[in-house]
């Protein structure tokens, strides 16, 4: 007796949250100096999940388990400038004994798959995962070739990820203009007749540095005029608490625009209280992009109670605008005075790009058919992504990994934040854009 063949192809929405969960399962914590696990297990996960539906994935280790995944998917019209899509499988530490749900779990609760990357960024390599093995097995082809890579070492600035690929191997980016990857394309909930949903153009540049000072040593029990530890934390403390000068770049001012229009009020960036109070959960996302900035992190010095050192260092988490590094250079030393010494120990270029073109409007058409009420922005990221190595390529970067949130999800606090989750329907939300996003771009 004949009958019919009920076996249901699988979707990206389908797998889309056991990807994530399974990705977050992989300990890739990066410490910075290479300590924690690496991310061999992870780009091997990845390159056995593109394998699965036809892809030839190429793994390149830069250091003994600093591995990174990198394949292409043939388009329609190989002639037609590349695609990168791109994301990081490395994660910042978790201590478990502070989280709600092992930090290493994926577990599933209240709606949310928790676990360290959940948000940054184990949820857009799954997302990207899921509509690729998808669109492979319908046999569905890209308009344009698609350069997929997943990525080590972003936590700590890339050395051993993005910026080893591109010094090393850029052919693999042949023919590749324009890229999307991490902190954009989430949204912002207005009212009930308008999200915005936030694209990243642009992103602060960094001088990760240590500070150091030399005085005298001596015994504690004596008077000292020149402790090291007491100058540098004198200038730790004037650089803390420094209010630096508001900057209003091209980004931040569209951005603040479209939030005006949307809002019916006025935002005045340099009120910046009663701005970043009408921002709800971004607040601290945008309130970074108004200024410079310079963080200490770290101090360092001596070794017994009783011994005066020679030398106290410091560690700062620098951040400059687009256009404003040689101010904040002469700002900072200015600030520290001329007994402290600075060195970076990892420095990148700010980015900016317009919104604008082919790419950005296919983001606004997909999010459109997913979300009516949806509208694409312009907006500055705080930090720093791997689009800083790909720039020096020639590639147009853009900040889209696509989420519609729930408006009471603190999402700028689940970045290297406790008890980081990503909502499940969110997940399958952002599969259906970024495949629609692939058709129109």
């Amino acid at each position: 007796m004949s009958g019919t063949d009920t076996t249901r192809h699988v979707t990206g929405e389908d797998e889309v949250v056991d990807l994530c969960r399974e990705l977050i399962q992989i300990d890739t914590s990066n410490y910075g100096d290479h300590s924690g696990p690496g991310e061999r297990k992870a780009a091997e996960y990845v390159a056995e999940k593109l394998a699965e539906v036809g892809l030839d994935p190429q793994i390149f280790e830069s250091h003994q388990g600093r591995a990174s995944t990198v394949a292409r998917i043939e388009g329609e019209d190989p002639s037609k400038p590349a695609l990168l899509i791109h994301g990081h499988t490395d994660v910042v530490p978790a201590n478990a004994a502070d989280w709600t749900h092992h930090p290493f779990s994926g577990e599933v609760a209240d709606g949310c798959v928790w676990g360290r990357g959940a948000v940054d960024m184990k949820d857009m390599d799954a997302m990207t995962l899921a509509v690729v093995r998808d669109r492979l097995r319908s046999g569905r082809k890209p308009p344009r070739d698609i350069v997929l890579a997943f990525l080590a070492d972003e936590e700590a600035g890339g050395t051993y990820g993005a910026r080893y690929l591109v010094d090393k191997h850029p052919d693999l980016f042949e023919g590749v203009t324009e890229a999307i990857g991490e902190v954009g394309g989430f949204s912002f909930t207005v009212n009930e007749n308008l999200r915005l949903y936030l694209v990243e153009t642009a992103q602060k540049g960094m001088h990760w540095m240590r500070l150091t000072v030399d005085g005298t040593a001596g015994h504690g029990s004596m008077t000292n005029t020149d402790n090291a530890i007491t100058e540098l934390c004198e200038a730790v403390g004037r650089l803390g608490r420094h209010k630096w000068p508001v900057r209003v770049t091209k980004t931040v001012r569209s951005f603040l625009d479209e939030l005006s229009d949307a809002l019916g009020t006025e935002l005045d960036p340099e009120n910046m209280d009663e701005t970043l109070a009408k921002l709800g959960g971004i607040a601290k996302m945008v309130g970074a992009t108004l200024q410079n900035s310079a963080a200490p992190t770290m101090l360092g010095a001596g070794y017994k109670v009783n011994v005066i050192p020679g030398q106290a260092t410091a560690h700062v988490d620098g951040r400059f605008l687009p256009g404003y590094e040689e101010e904040f250079l002469a700002d900072l030393d200015r600030i520290l005075g001329p007994r402290v010494r600075r060195e970076d120990v990892h420095g990148d270029k700010a980015l900016e790009t317009d919104f604008d073109g082919r790419l950005v409007d296919a983001m606004q058409t997909a999010l459109s058919a997913e979300d009516p009420i949806a509208k694409a922005v312009p907006y500055m990221l705080s930090g720093g992504t791997d689009a800083k190595s790909f720039d020096d390529l020639g590639i147009r970067c853009f900040g889209f990994a696509p989420l519609q949130l729930p408006p009471e999800l603190d999402f700028a606090g689940m970045f290297h934040g406790i008890d980081e989750r990503v909502p499940v329907e969110g997940l399958k939300f952002g599969v259906r854009v970024l495949d629609r996003f692939i058709d129109a771009s």
